[in-house]
Protein backbone atom coordinates (compact mmCIF):
# COMPACT_ATOMS: atom_id res chain seq x y z
CA UNK A 1 0.00 0.00 0.00
CA UNK A 2 1.21 3.51 -0.85
CA UNK A 3 0.08 6.41 1.31
CA UNK A 4 0.77 9.98 0.16
CA UNK A 5 0.81 12.48 3.02
CA UNK A 6 1.07 16.23 2.45
CA UNK A 7 1.19 19.24 4.74
CA UNK A 8 2.62 22.74 4.77
CA UNK A 9 5.90 23.75 6.37
CA UNK A 10 5.65 24.05 10.15
CA UNK A 11 3.64 20.87 10.70
CA UNK A 12 6.73 18.87 11.79
CA UNK A 13 5.29 16.20 9.57
CA UNK A 14 8.33 13.94 9.44
CA UNK A 15 8.44 13.32 13.20
CA UNK A 16 4.66 12.89 13.29
CA UNK A 17 4.67 10.35 10.46
CA UNK A 18 7.58 8.46 12.00
CA UNK A 19 5.34 7.93 15.05
CA UNK A 20 2.59 6.68 12.73
CA UNK A 21 5.09 4.22 11.20
CA UNK A 22 6.29 3.11 14.63
CA UNK A 23 2.71 2.52 15.73
CA UNK A 24 1.92 0.62 12.53
CA UNK A 25 5.01 -1.57 12.95
CA UNK A 26 3.98 -2.30 16.55
CA UNK A 27 0.65 -3.54 15.16
CA UNK A 28 2.36 -5.89 12.73
CA UNK A 29 2.03 -3.61 9.70
CA UNK A 30 5.51 -3.25 8.21
CA UNK A 31 5.67 0.40 7.14
CA UNK A 32 8.46 2.47 5.59
CA UNK A 33 8.62 6.28 5.60
CA UNK A 34 10.14 8.21 2.67
CA UNK A 35 10.55 11.94 3.31
CA UNK A 36 11.04 13.69 -0.02
CA UNK A 37 12.78 16.73 1.46
CA UNK A 38 15.40 14.67 3.30
CA UNK A 39 16.04 12.57 0.22
CA UNK A 40 16.56 15.68 -1.92
CA UNK A 41 19.10 17.09 0.53
CA UNK A 42 20.87 13.71 0.65
CA UNK A 43 21.15 13.70 -3.14
CA UNK A 44 22.46 17.27 -3.26
CA UNK A 45 24.89 17.64 -0.32
CA UNK A 46 26.13 20.99 -1.64
CA UNK A 47 22.82 22.66 -0.72
CA UNK A 48 22.85 24.10 2.84
CA UNK A 49 19.96 23.13 5.16
CA UNK A 50 16.87 25.25 4.61
CA UNK A 51 18.07 26.61 1.24
CA UNK A 52 16.76 24.05 -1.22
CA UNK A 53 13.91 26.29 -2.44
CA UNK A 54 16.42 29.00 -3.28
CA UNK A 55 18.13 26.98 -6.02
CA UNK A 56 17.13 27.54 -9.68
CA UNK A 57 13.79 26.00 -10.62
CA UNK A 58 15.24 23.76 -13.32
CA UNK A 59 17.65 22.14 -10.83
CA UNK A 60 14.91 21.91 -8.19
CA UNK A 61 12.61 20.12 -10.63
CA UNK A 62 15.36 17.75 -11.76
CA UNK A 63 16.30 16.94 -8.17
CA UNK A 64 12.69 16.30 -7.18
CA UNK A 65 12.07 14.01 -10.15
CA UNK A 66 15.23 12.06 -9.39
CA UNK A 67 14.12 11.46 -5.81
CA UNK A 68 10.58 10.51 -6.79
CA UNK A 69 12.03 7.99 -9.24
CA UNK A 70 13.75 6.30 -6.28
CA UNK A 71 10.54 6.40 -4.23
CA UNK A 72 8.56 4.82 -7.05
CA UNK A 73 11.13 1.99 -7.14
CA UNK A 74 10.80 1.50 -3.35
CA UNK A 75 7.00 1.35 -3.67
CA UNK A 76 7.30 -1.82 -5.76
CA UNK A 77 8.89 -3.79 -2.91
CA UNK A 78 7.70 -2.14 0.34
CA UNK A 79 4.70 -3.70 2.07
CA UNK A 80 3.46 -0.26 3.10
CA UNK A 81 5.08 3.02 2.08
CA UNK A 82 4.26 6.47 3.47
CA UNK A 83 5.45 9.25 1.18
CA UNK A 84 5.99 12.49 3.09
CA UNK A 85 5.78 15.39 0.64
CA UNK A 86 4.10 18.71 -0.14
CA UNK A 87 1.44 19.37 -2.74
CA UNK A 88 2.50 22.98 -3.28
CA UNK A 89 5.24 25.45 -2.40
CA UNK A 90 5.00 29.20 -2.05
CA UNK A 91 8.45 30.76 -2.09
CA UNK A 92 10.43 33.43 -3.88
CA UNK A 93 9.52 31.68 -7.12
CA UNK A 94 5.85 32.26 -6.25
CA UNK A 95 3.33 29.43 -5.90
CA UNK A 96 4.37 26.22 -7.67
CA UNK A 97 3.65 22.47 -7.50
CA UNK A 98 5.80 20.20 -5.36
CA UNK A 99 5.08 17.05 -7.41
CA UNK A 100 4.60 16.00 -11.04
CA UNK A 101 1.41 14.27 -12.16
CA UNK A 102 3.15 11.70 -14.37
CA UNK A 103 5.27 10.47 -11.44
CA UNK A 104 2.33 10.52 -9.01
CA UNK A 105 0.42 8.30 -11.43
CA UNK A 106 3.38 5.91 -11.50
CA UNK A 107 3.50 5.97 -7.71
CA UNK A 108 -0.16 4.93 -7.77
CA UNK A 109 -1.03 5.97 -4.22
CA UNK A 110 -3.87 4.16 -2.46
CA UNK A 111 -4.81 7.03 -0.16
CA UNK A 112 -4.03 10.75 0.17
CA UNK A 113 -3.96 12.51 3.55
CA UNK A 114 -3.38 16.21 4.17
CA UNK A 115 -2.17 16.98 7.71
CA UNK A 116 -3.14 20.41 9.08
CA UNK A 117 -2.52 22.27 12.32
CA UNK A 118 -3.54 25.47 14.09
CA UNK A 119 -2.06 28.78 13.00
CA UNK A 120 -0.54 29.40 16.44
CA UNK A 121 1.26 26.04 16.47
CA UNK A 122 2.52 26.62 12.93
CA UNK A 123 3.76 30.09 13.86
CA UNK A 124 5.51 28.76 16.97
CA UNK A 125 7.34 25.98 15.11
CA UNK A 126 8.41 28.25 12.26
CA UNK A 127 9.84 30.81 14.66
CA UNK A 128 11.65 28.12 16.60
CA UNK A 129 12.88 25.77 13.87
CA UNK A 130 12.95 27.64 10.53
CA UNK A 131 14.24 30.89 9.12
CA UNK A 132 11.11 31.67 7.15
CA UNK A 133 9.71 35.18 7.10
CA UNK A 134 5.96 34.96 7.43
CA UNK A 135 2.84 36.64 8.76
CA UNK A 136 -0.19 34.92 10.26
CA UNK A 137 -2.01 35.71 7.00
CA UNK A 138 0.68 33.77 5.10
CA UNK A 139 0.08 30.70 7.26
CA UNK A 140 -3.67 30.84 6.74
CA UNK A 141 -3.20 31.07 2.97
CA UNK A 142 -0.52 28.33 2.79
CA UNK A 143 -2.67 25.94 4.81
CA UNK A 144 -5.66 26.39 2.52
CA UNK A 145 -3.55 26.09 -0.62
CA UNK A 146 -2.11 22.78 0.60
CA UNK A 147 -5.56 21.33 1.33
CA UNK A 148 -6.93 22.29 -2.07
CA UNK A 149 -3.71 21.28 -3.85
CA UNK A 150 -3.76 17.81 -2.28
CA UNK A 151 -7.43 17.24 -3.05
CA UNK A 152 -6.94 18.27 -6.68
CA UNK A 153 -3.85 16.06 -6.91
CA UNK A 154 -5.69 13.00 -5.62
CA UNK A 155 -8.52 13.58 -8.10
CA UNK A 156 -6.14 14.24 -10.98
CA UNK A 157 -4.10 11.08 -10.46
CA UNK A 158 -6.98 8.59 -10.62
CA UNK A 159 -10.68 8.22 -9.88
CA UNK A 160 -11.95 7.22 -6.45
CA UNK A 161 -8.70 7.64 -4.51
CA UNK A 162 -9.67 8.39 -0.88
CA UNK A 163 -8.65 11.86 0.28
CA UNK A 164 -8.75 12.94 3.92
CA UNK A 165 -7.91 16.10 5.80
CA UNK A 166 -6.64 15.35 9.32
CA UNK A 167 -5.88 17.85 12.06
CA UNK A 168 -2.68 16.96 13.89
CA UNK A 169 -4.00 18.04 17.29
CA UNK A 170 -2.81 16.03 20.29
CA UNK A 171 -0.57 13.54 18.52
CA UNK A 172 -1.05 10.83 21.17
CA UNK A 173 -4.64 10.64 19.85
CA UNK A 174 -4.36 11.51 16.17
CA UNK A 175 -1.43 9.19 15.42
CA UNK A 176 -3.84 6.30 16.02
CA UNK A 177 -6.49 8.10 13.95
CA UNK A 178 -4.03 8.35 11.06
CA UNK A 179 -3.20 4.65 11.45
CA UNK A 180 -6.90 3.77 11.35
CA UNK A 181 -7.47 5.84 8.20
CA UNK A 182 -4.72 3.87 6.49
CA UNK A 183 -5.04 0.34 7.84
CA UNK A 184 -8.56 0.05 9.27
CA UNK A 185 -10.57 1.43 6.36
CA UNK A 186 -13.66 -0.62 7.31
CA UNK A 187 -13.88 1.03 10.73
CA UNK A 188 -16.66 3.63 10.81
CA UNK A 189 -15.54 7.24 10.46
CA UNK A 190 -17.37 9.72 12.67
CA UNK A 191 -17.39 13.51 12.86
CA UNK A 192 -17.75 14.59 16.49
CA UNK A 193 -20.06 17.57 16.96
CA UNK A 194 -20.45 19.52 20.20
CA UNK A 195 -20.64 23.14 21.43
CA UNK A 196 -17.26 24.82 21.81
CA UNK A 197 -16.96 28.60 21.98
CA UNK A 198 -19.94 29.46 24.16
CA UNK A 199 -19.20 26.77 26.80
CA UNK A 200 -15.49 27.55 27.10
CA UNK A 201 -15.94 28.99 30.62
CA UNK A 202 -18.05 26.09 31.91
CA UNK A 203 -15.60 23.48 33.27
CA UNK A 204 -18.22 20.90 34.26
CA UNK A 205 -19.82 21.02 30.82
CA UNK A 206 -16.41 20.71 29.17
CA UNK A 207 -15.66 17.70 31.34
CA UNK A 208 -18.73 15.90 29.98
CA UNK A 209 -17.79 16.89 26.42
CA UNK A 210 -14.26 15.53 26.87
CA UNK A 211 -15.69 12.29 28.23
CA UNK A 212 -17.84 12.00 25.10
CA UNK A 213 -14.85 12.66 22.83
CA UNK A 214 -12.69 10.07 24.63
CA UNK A 215 -15.34 7.33 24.51
CA UNK A 216 -16.13 7.85 20.83
CA UNK A 217 -12.45 7.77 19.88
CA UNK A 218 -12.08 4.32 21.44
CA UNK A 219 -14.38 2.82 18.85
CA UNK A 220 -14.47 5.02 15.75
CA UNK A 221 -12.06 6.79 13.44
CA UNK A 222 -12.95 10.29 14.63
CA UNK A 223 -12.59 13.70 13.06
CA UNK A 224 -12.63 16.06 16.02
CA UNK A 225 -13.02 19.84 15.46
CA UNK A 226 -11.32 20.45 18.81
CA UNK A 227 -8.07 19.15 17.31
CA UNK A 228 -7.83 22.50 15.53
CA UNK A 229 -9.52 25.18 17.62
CA UNK A 230 -8.98 28.77 16.48
CA UNK A 231 -12.35 30.46 17.07
CA UNK A 232 -11.08 32.01 20.31
CA UNK A 233 -8.37 34.02 18.52
CA UNK A 234 -10.59 36.70 16.89
CA UNK A 235 -12.49 37.16 20.17
CA UNK A 236 -9.27 37.54 22.12
CA UNK A 237 -7.84 40.00 19.59
CA UNK A 238 -10.96 42.19 19.56
CA UNK A 239 -10.91 42.39 23.34
CA UNK A 240 -7.18 43.28 23.31
CA UNK A 241 -7.78 46.02 20.73
CA UNK A 242 -10.55 47.53 22.86
CA UNK A 243 -8.14 47.60 25.79
CA UNK A 244 -5.38 49.20 23.70
CA UNK A 245 -3.11 46.13 23.83
CA UNK A 246 -0.72 45.66 20.92
CA UNK A 247 -0.17 41.96 21.67
CA UNK A 248 -2.21 39.02 22.91
CA UNK A 249 -0.66 36.29 25.06
CA UNK A 250 -1.48 32.65 24.43
CA UNK A 251 -0.06 29.27 25.36
CA UNK A 252 0.79 26.91 22.52
CA UNK A 253 2.65 23.59 22.62
CA UNK A 254 3.47 24.21 26.29
CA UNK A 255 5.11 27.55 25.54
CA UNK A 256 4.00 31.16 26.06
CA UNK A 257 3.64 33.09 22.81
CA UNK A 258 2.77 36.68 21.94
CA UNK A 259 0.89 37.54 18.75
CA UNK A 260 0.41 41.00 17.31
CA UNK A 261 -3.19 42.05 17.90
CA UNK A 262 -3.52 43.62 14.45
CA UNK A 263 -2.19 40.48 12.72
CA UNK A 264 -4.81 38.35 14.46
CA UNK A 265 -7.58 40.83 13.59
CA UNK A 266 -6.39 40.74 9.97
CA UNK A 267 -7.01 36.97 9.77
CA UNK A 268 -10.22 36.90 11.84
CA UNK A 269 -12.44 36.66 8.79
CA UNK A 270 -10.23 33.93 7.28
CA UNK A 271 -10.32 31.91 10.50
CA UNK A 272 -14.11 32.00 10.66
CA UNK A 273 -14.58 31.14 6.99
CA UNK A 274 -12.05 28.29 7.19
CA UNK A 275 -13.73 26.83 10.29
CA UNK A 276 -17.03 26.84 8.39
CA UNK A 277 -15.59 25.17 5.28
CA UNK A 278 -13.28 22.77 7.13
CA UNK A 279 -15.95 21.36 9.44
CA UNK A 280 -18.18 20.62 6.44
CA UNK A 281 -15.21 18.96 4.72
CA UNK A 282 -14.67 16.74 7.78
CA UNK A 283 -18.37 15.81 7.78
CA UNK A 284 -18.25 14.98 4.08
CA UNK A 285 -15.33 12.56 4.59
CA UNK A 286 -17.13 10.79 7.46
CA UNK A 287 -19.75 8.04 7.49
CA UNK A 288 -21.72 9.68 10.26
CA UNK A 289 -22.00 12.60 12.62
CA UNK A 290 -22.30 12.01 16.37
CA UNK A 291 -23.46 15.15 18.14
CA UNK A 292 -23.26 15.55 21.91
CA UNK A 293 -25.60 18.16 23.40
CA UNK A 294 -24.72 18.66 27.09
CA UNK A 295 -27.05 20.03 29.74
CA UNK A 296 -26.41 23.43 31.34
CA UNK A 297 -26.87 24.13 35.05
CA UNK A 298 -30.38 25.50 34.51
CA UNK A 299 -31.41 22.35 32.63
CA UNK A 300 -31.33 23.91 29.17
CA UNK A 301 -29.58 22.18 26.29
CA UNK A 302 -26.25 23.69 25.21
CA UNK A 303 -27.21 23.63 21.54
CA UNK A 304 -25.11 26.09 19.54
CA UNK A 305 -25.88 27.46 16.08
CA UNK A 306 -22.71 25.77 14.83
CA UNK A 307 -23.90 22.34 15.98
CA UNK A 308 -27.33 22.92 14.42
CA UNK A 309 -25.73 23.83 11.10
CA UNK A 310 -23.46 20.76 11.22
CA UNK A 311 -26.45 18.49 11.86
CA UNK A 312 -28.34 20.02 8.95
CA UNK A 313 -25.34 19.67 6.60
CA UNK A 314 -24.84 16.02 7.60
CA UNK A 315 -28.55 15.29 7.03
CA UNK A 316 -28.51 16.97 3.61
CA UNK A 317 -25.35 15.02 2.73
CA UNK A 318 -27.14 11.72 3.42
CA UNK A 319 -24.92 10.89 6.40
CA UNK A 320 -26.11 8.95 9.43
CA UNK A 321 -27.02 11.54 12.08
CA UNK A 322 -26.83 10.58 15.76
CA UNK A 323 -27.64 12.99 18.59
CA UNK A 324 -26.90 12.45 22.28
CA UNK A 325 -29.34 14.82 24.00
CA UNK A 326 -28.79 14.93 27.77
CA UNK A 327 -31.05 17.86 28.67
CA UNK A 328 -34.40 17.36 30.43
CA UNK A 329 -35.88 19.75 27.88
CA UNK A 330 -36.98 17.78 24.84
CA UNK A 331 -35.24 18.47 21.51
CA UNK A 332 -37.12 20.40 18.86
CA UNK A 333 -38.60 18.85 15.76
CA UNK A 334 -35.70 20.32 13.77
CA UNK A 335 -33.41 17.93 15.66
CA UNK A 336 -35.62 14.85 15.83
CA UNK A 337 -36.75 15.01 12.20
CA UNK A 338 -33.22 15.12 10.81
CA UNK A 339 -31.62 12.63 13.24
CA UNK A 340 -31.24 8.93 12.50
CA UNK A 341 -31.44 8.27 16.25
CA UNK A 342 -31.59 10.41 19.39
CA UNK A 343 -30.10 9.09 22.67
CA UNK A 344 -30.43 10.29 26.25
CA UNK A 345 -26.87 9.35 27.27
CA UNK A 346 -23.46 8.35 25.93
CA UNK A 347 -23.96 4.85 27.33
CA UNK A 348 -27.24 4.45 25.45
CA UNK A 349 -25.50 5.48 22.24
CA UNK A 350 -22.66 3.01 22.80
CA UNK A 351 -25.18 0.22 23.42
CA UNK A 352 -26.94 1.07 20.15
CA UNK A 353 -23.68 1.19 18.16
CA UNK A 354 -22.65 -2.16 19.64
CA UNK A 355 -25.92 -3.84 18.64
CA UNK A 356 -25.64 -2.33 15.17
CA UNK A 357 -22.16 -3.85 14.79
CA UNK A 358 -20.32 -0.54 14.62
CA UNK A 359 -18.42 -1.38 17.81
CA UNK A 360 -16.74 -4.77 18.14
Amino acid sequence: MVIVVTGMVGIDKKNYLQKVCDYANSQGKETLLCSIGDMMYAEAPDIPPGKILDIPMNRLNWLRRSVFKDVIAKSKTASNLIVNTHATFRWRHGLFPAVDFDQMRQLNGDIYINIIDGVTALHHRLKKEHEIEHSLKDLIVWREEEIIGTEMLSRGVADNIPFYCLARGAEEETVETCYRLIFERDRKKAYLSFPMTHVVDLPEVNETINSFRTKMKKSFTCFDPADLEEAYLPLKAQKAKQNGQEYIAIEVLGQNLQLETEQVIQISRDINSQIYARDFLLIDQSDMIISFIPELEDGRAALSSGVERELQHAHESAKEVYVIWTSKHKPSVFVTQTATEVFESIEQAIEFFTKKGYIA
